[in-house]
C-alpha cells in the first residue's frame, strides 16, 4: 500500500487544502468563504480529488486519509 505522501503526491497544493477541509465535513459554502473561490470552484476541486485518490465520497476520503 503506498504511503500518505505518495498517494497525495498527485494532488496540487489548492487541492490538498480543498480535501482537508472536505475530510473533516467541511460544507463546500464554506470552503468556498474561507478560500475565496466560488461553490463550483469547490466542487470542480471536489471531483478532480475524488477522481485522483479514486473514492466516491467524502467519508471514503476520511477513511483514505487515516
Amino acid at each position: 500500500m503506498p504511503t500518505h505522501s505518495h498517494f497525495l503526491d498527485v494532488l496540487t497544493p489548492r487541492e490538498k487544502e480543498v480535501m482537508w477541509l472536505v475530510s473533516q465535513g467541511t460544507q463546500n459554502k464554506a470552503i468556498a468563504l474561507l478560500l475565496g473561490c466560488s461553490i463550483r470552484t469547490v466542487e470542480a476541486h471536489r471531483a478532480r480529488i475524488f477522481k485522483k485518490l479514486n473514492v466516491r465520497n467524502a467519508v471514503e476520503l476520511a477513511l483514505k486519509l487515516k
